[in-house]
């Protein structure tokens, strides 16, 4: 789902920089990718969905042609063949990753085969600028146009729409709403930009222009939406703009009918244009403010509009259908045909960002949510059956993995969806998430562990954000079902968590900005731990500075400031027995089975060390010159040295992903070119059952796995 970090977030820049070079990325999506080096493969875990889709776009021209934007995990097309989605942005890299926000997208209507897309997910001067780029194939390659903005494709208001918009009688001209900039627009196709001097923008800060509609049946006619100030409107293809007399300030959408009337959803309902004249369609006892809204292409009488957030329902939803211009409105019901096994029947018309009449195909409408793209077949239908087709589209944002020895491959702690027991394997669905029937269920799980001698005992830690409860819970049987802790300290939010390697009751927790604590009895009381410092902000937090000894169930380890920490009483109390280490706040700490006191830290740009002295001294692993992520999982058959596996830089062999069999001497590159798995990748970790299998979860586009 949506990377909810900056849910709020008003971003405050108004840089502005143009940049000459135009760079071309070639690549063709593939279900399963191959190593550039290596025979490794690389594919998403099945998992389904699960991410805020902010808009769907149906070409005018060729049946079946579709493509939806994401508010953190990029773009994708529609292959109704297999019924999957397809990624059209993987080959972004880590330096790339702000362009995974879907802030736009646009389709030439007079060329199948071209599709714009605004890329940036967050407007602050941290993120980068977004940009644009253009694809003549389908989004198969890109070309990065001369245009780079403040984007913010996961910001505040990222469900209204739509910003970029490619005037139906002349395909050269192109025309951009950005949040901070203004107004843009292209005259050659997208090959150069500037800005609009003549609109006489007053928007709202950090929304901007939010939507721009070009009449297709009068030439020149276009309307833009400047949100908080009005509905502007120019019949010189936008050379002029003049402000519509009594226009609603707020306004979500716009909508066009037979190129004569103008609907338009806002903050305080509905309303119709038409023949110079506002008029207030709103339906009656109507519960909240409406967004999505949509004209049937071969009926400009029969319309569609949808609340603008999730209304508490058993079989209405926020879907409303008039077949006589908004004069009167039926609220539809629904049936629904879930195509993913964990999904519960609330996900539907959850925050509703956009919906669609299909063009080609009568009866058909299309909508995006908070979790999925949904189509029906009959909109008419006095109860139309929903399906969501999530094949492809991979979106949760992790904050924990696990493999232990035995078991399940891989357990996956999320946002917003708690987490997974993926025991059916990887390509497979999960049957529920941890919350199941019986198990206690949270919003976000943070952290996963296990106990070394008996992997089967297992805690979870998390909580929910939107109601500040925070938690965890016990499993006793591999992670099929999960007990609630007796207690837990109000007002915290526990970040990351070690469980002794012989005994499962004893249990270690790092919390948001506090002293860390621990539970001798599997989570029925808790008590401060000493010598450590105060843990990091949270919840969004992805280091991992606390680990288990994985032979001696006394023993822990804590890394921060540059200093590592030991414990040899259970977690007690910790002491400083190395302050030689650089300091570094994305630090990953790692321990080896079966071997006392072996302890890996990987600490980003400082590259990687080793210790075989329970961190008494280490040695950094030399050619690693960025470690921004690690893992180590089971050994080559015939060898006892874990397989290695890296996230970053290797000197000579420049960036990717790499495997070493020897602890670090020599490596291998198992990345794909095509497939870079760029998008803020935040925690990795590899099989210790299977030989060569990885797995790296990401913020925004689920987990991958590779293999060879």
């Amino acid at each position: 789902m949506s990377d909810r970090r900056f849910w709020r977030l008003l971003g405050k820049t108004t840089c502005i920089a143009i940049v000459a070079l135009a760079i071309v990325v070639t690549f063709t999506p593939l279900k399963l990718a191959s190593s550039a080096t290596s025979d490794y493969q690389w594919a998403n875990v099945s998992i389904g969905g699960g991410g805020f889709v902010t808009g769907i776009y149906l070409h005018p021209l060729e049946r079946d042609l579709a493509y939806i934007k994401t508010d953190n995990g990029g773009f994708y097309r529609w292959n109704s063949k297999d019924y999957k989605w397809i990624p059209l942005t993987d080959k972004f890299r880590l330096q790339q990753s702000n362009y995974y926000g879907g802030e736009a997208l646009a389709l030439d209507s007079n060329n199948p085969n071209i599709v714009y897309i605004a890329a940036g997910k967050y407007t602050g001067n941290w993120a980068g600028l977004g940009t644009i780029f253009k694809s003549s194939d389908r989004g198969q390659t890109w070309t990065k146009l001369k245009i780079d903005l403040p984007m913010g494709g996961n910001e505040t208001q990222r469900w209204l729409g739509e910003r970029l918009a490619v005037n139906p009688f002349n395909s050269n001209v192109i025309f951009f709403g950005s949040r901070l900039n203004g107004l843009w627009k292209s005259s050659d196709g997208g090959a150069t930009w500037g800005k609009v001097s003549s609109f006489p923008e007053k928007p709202k800060a950090n929304i901007g222009i939010a939507g721009i509609v070009f009449n297709k049946n009068v030439s020149g006619l276009v309307y833009a939406n400047a949100y908080g100030n009005g509905i502007y409107k120019s019949t010189d293809a936008g050379v002029t703009w003049n402000k519509i007399p009594g226009s609603p300030s707020r306004v979500n959408r716009m909508a066009l009918a037979n190129g004569k009337i103008l609907y338009v959803t806002h903050t305080s309902g509905v309303s119709k244009y038409a023949n110079s004249i506002w008029s207030n369609i709103t339906p009656t006892n109507a519960k909240t403010t409406f967004n999505a809204i949509s004209v049937d292409p071969n009926n400009p009488n029969h319309l569609l509009i949808v609340y603008d957030q999730y209304i508490g329902r058993k079989n209405n939803t926020g879907i409303f259908q008039s077949t006589n211009g908004g004069a009167t409105w039926q609220q539809k019901k629904h049936t629904l045909k879930l195509q993913v096994s964990w999904w519960p029947e609330s996900y539907f018309a959850s925050a509703i960002s956009t919906i669609e009449f299909d063009p080609k195909t009568p009866g058909r409408v299309w909508l995006t949510d908070w979790y999925a793209t949904w189509h029906t077949d009959n909109i008419n239908a006095q109860s139309p059956v929903w399906s969501n087709y999530e094949k492809g589209h991979e979106q949760l944002v992790t904050f924990a993995l696990a493999s232990p020895p035995s078991g399940s491959q891989l357990l996956s702690g999320v946002a917003d969806m708690d987490g997974f027991n993926h025991s059916n394997g990887l390509d497979v669905y999960p049957a529920t998430q941890f919350g199941g029937k019986n198990s206690p269920r949270f919003q976000d799980t943070y952290g996963l562990a296990y106990s070394e001698s008996n992997p089967s005992k297992l805690i979870r830690v998390g909580g929910n954000r939107w109601n500040n409860t925070y938690t965890g819970a016990t499993s006793g049987d591999g992670g099929l079902t999960w007990k609630k802790f007796s207690s837990f300290p109000q007002n915290t939010i526990p970040l990351r968590v070690a469980m002794s390697a012989s005994n499962s009751n004893l249990i270690i927790a790092i919390i948001k900005e506090g002293q860390p604590i621990r539970t001798t009895n599997g989570g029925f009381s808790w008590s401060k731990v000493s010598g450590l410092p105060n843990g990091p902000k949270g919840p969004w937090y992805w280091g991992q500075p606390l680990v288990a000894d994985k032979l001696n169930g006394n023993t822990f380890y804590y890394y921060s400031g540059g200093k590592l920490y030991h414990s040899n009483n259970g977690g007690a109390s910790f002491r400083i027995i190395n302050s030689s280490l650089p300091s570094e706040s994305w630090s990953m700490l790692k321990t080896v089975p079966q071997v006392n006191g072996e302890v890996w830290l990987s600490l980003n740009s400082h590259g990687l060390y080793r210790s075989t002295n329970g961190g008494v001294n280490f040695v950094q692993i030399p050619k690693v010159k960025k470690a921004y992520l690690f893992a180590l999982g089971k050994a080559q058959k015939g060898s006892k040295i874990p397989a290695l596996y890296l996230y970053g830089e290797i000197a000579g062999m420049g960036e990717g992903l790499f495997r070493s069999l020897d602890r670090g001497k020599t490596w291998i590159n198992i990345a794909f070119l095509h497939q870079p798995i760029g998008n803020e990748p935040n925690v990795m970790e590899a099989s210790w059952q299977q030989f060569g299998l990885v797995f790296i979860g990401t913020n925004g586009r689920g987990i991958y796995y590779g293999m060879p």
